[in-house]
């Protein structure tokens, strides 16, 4: 099994960034794949970004590419999303998740973080 904790998350103006931080334990990290998901007050749980377990293949939903960027460091068993850019509409709850498929669909993914908020003030 893997452990998952976010970090980085806050308060920014729109315009500004933020980069979050998932550290996870465990030393088949390397063998996961991994996402990053979010969920704003009222609605479901959405795909923002994924990786694979080499960092050799990226997905990205819409509305964030271009914006933001997933990357993880194998060495430091650490998944990292660079947001920039950023809108009120990407005010969420940002969880980072672990899987064998980094695939679009929550339910692909067996290992999740706690959330950390992220609130963009317009």
């Amino acid at each position: 099994q893997v452990q998952l904790v976010e970090s980085g998350g806050g308060l920014v103006q729109a315009g500004g960034s933020l980069r979050l931080s998932c550290a996870a334990s465990g030393r088949t990290f390397s063998a996961y794949a991994l996402g990053w998901f979010r969920q704003a007050p009222g609605k479901e749980r959405q795909f923002v970004a994924s990786i694979s377990s080499s960092g050799g293949s990226t997905y990205y939903v819409d509305s964030v590419e271009g914006r933001f960027t997933i990357s993880r460091d194998n060495t430091k068993n650490t998944l990292y999303l660079q947001m920039n850019s950023l809108k009120p509409e990407d005010t969420a709850v940002y969880y980072c998740a672990a899987g064998y498929d980094h695939t679009v669909v929550p339910s692909a993914y067996a290992y999740w973080g706690q959330g950390t908020q992220v609130t963009v003030s317009s």
